[in-house]
């Protein structure tokens, strides 16, 4: 996260350099009246008017269509909608489905055309003085052994689980990089609100500035430090636009949406309540964790049973002459399997079954202590959080009040306000900061657990 008062140093070097001439060429010509002071409109001020007397600056990118604010429920469903990986994801999904029926499916039937001749190799040779030449039309089945077919059903829809929970991980993470890049924009939206305000409290204060320097009481360093304080507020408002604009671009491309379409405005972030740790047994990893131990559950027993023989029927019908008479004939065989590489499928089965089976443990433990740091960062920004709305802010604010009242009365420097003014600030963004960051541990942590809790 970027520090609310990082600068651009070279363009504020510029700017003082030139209001150092400026003074030094009107100190040369002699030292004004205290009773006639530079105007704010004419003297020091009007050399920084481009910066302080300007309002907030306009939005960075696309067109934000009134204040029309968007729910983040409403944004999911449309991604769920149009995004094209969640889209293509899907398909893979409805396409693995028919897996499990060609599997299970019996093999292809072959069938035949056989001729033979007696005497000569020509077509039909001795086919009318021959009882041994003829034509045959014959067909055969290959059956594997009973339950095979079955087994084999299971894994391929085993495989089409794995599609389905690989499409619902990609659905998943397009959801989170939603939510995260969604809370991000709401809270740059809210920071540049609280930047703008503060922005226009600021000429308060230089009112306050330029009404005692006019009377003798203050001196042009006040007036100009006020006029940075200024320029550094505008320039944190500008940066702030070009992240919204980086931001206003992924939500645009995560919804599929044009990038000249109207920009997206946050609802504002609110704590989501959380009593316990979500049962984590239904995150997306442990269910593809799951669902490959089934697989290879399946896949050990039709290891086993493939050692088993298969099966083959044939028939053919032989036609001669009319004059002889046609021959039936019927073959039944039996294909044994080789039991050395059956015993190497089987093992290969059994290994892979332990190796799922340890992998489903780690990603178990690894997903409790990930869901277990968010649920910590969680509670720890409750307590901040806690801290910032019932102390830290109201205490800046009523420091800031009693300075305001006592520059006013001359009991105060202007240092003293200024600093009591920039405290104010932090804070406030600081609060929204840490706002956002709990937030974004409540979306990590549903994306963990596969749980909604907002």
């Amino acid at each position: 996260m970027k520090n609310v008062f990082r600068l651009n140093r070279r363009p504020l070097v510029l700017l003082s350099l030139s209001i150092f001439l400026s003074v030094a060429r009107a100190s040369a010509q002699g030292p004004a009246p205290e009773t006639a002071p530079p105007s704010p409109d004419t003297g020091l001020a009007s050399q920084n008017s481009s910066f302080s007397r300007r309002g907030p600056i306009g939005g960075a990118s696309g067109n934000i269509s009134g204040t029309q604010q968007t729910p983040l429920r409403e944004l999911i469903q449309q991604l769920e909608r149009g995004n094209p990986s969640v889209m293509a994801g899907q398909k893979a999904y409805e396409a693995s489905r028919y897996e499990a029926k060609q599997a299970s499916a019996l093999p292809e039937t072959d069938l035949t055309v056989q001729h033979l001749s007696v005497g000569s190799p020509r077509p039909f040779a001795g086919y009318t003085n021959s009882d041994f030449a003829y034509i045959g039309f014959g067909a055969s089945q290959e059956f594997p052994f009973p339950g095979k077919r079955k087994l084999r059903g299971e894994v391929a829809e085993g495989g089409s689980e794995e599609t389905r929970i690989s499409a619902d991980v990609i659905r998943q993470d397009a959801i989170q990089k939603l939510k995260l890049s969604y809370i991000q924009l709401a809270y740059f939206q809210q920071t540049l609100t609280l930047l703008e305000e503060n922005n226009r409290s600021l000429g308060d204060i230089e009112e306050i500035v330029e009404s005692r320097y006019r009377v003798g009481q203050g001196n042009q360093q006040e007036i100009l430090k006020a006029q940075l304080q200024h320029t550094r507020i505008l320039n944190e408002i500008t940066m702030h636009h070009r992240e919204v604009a980086l931001l206003q671009a992924d939500i645009k491309a995560l919804l599929n949406r044009p990038q000249d379409s109207d920009d997206i405005v946050a609802e504002p972030l609110a704590a989501t309540s959380i009593e316990k740790l979500p049962d984590i047994n239904q995150g997306i990893e442990l269910q593809s964790k799951r669902a490959q131990m089934a697989e290879t559950d399946t896949a050990s027993h039709l290891a086993k049973l493939e050692a088993k023989p298969d099966f083959n029927v044939q028939y053919m019908w032989q036609h001669t002459d009319d004059k002889f008479r046609d021959y039936y004939m019927l073959t039944f065989g039996i294909r044994l399997p080789n039991q050395s590489r059956a015993k190497a499928a089987i093992a290969e089965a059994n290994l892979k079954r332990q190796q799922v089976q340890a992998e489903y443990e780690a990603a178990n433990r690894e997903l409790e202590s990930e869901a277990q740091k968010q649920l910590v960062l969680i509670r720890t920004s409750d307590e901040q959080l806690s801290i910032y709305r019932e102390g830290l802010i109201p205490q800046s604010t009523a420091t800031l009040r009693a300075a305001t009242a006592s520059y006013e009365s001359g009991k105060q420097d202007f240092e003293t306000l200024i600093a009591a003014f920039i405290d104010v600030l932090q804070l406030k963004i600081e609060f929204q900061r840490e706002l956002a960051e709990r937030e974004s541990a409540v979306a990590r942590l549903e994306r963990l657990t596969g749980v909604t809790l907002r």
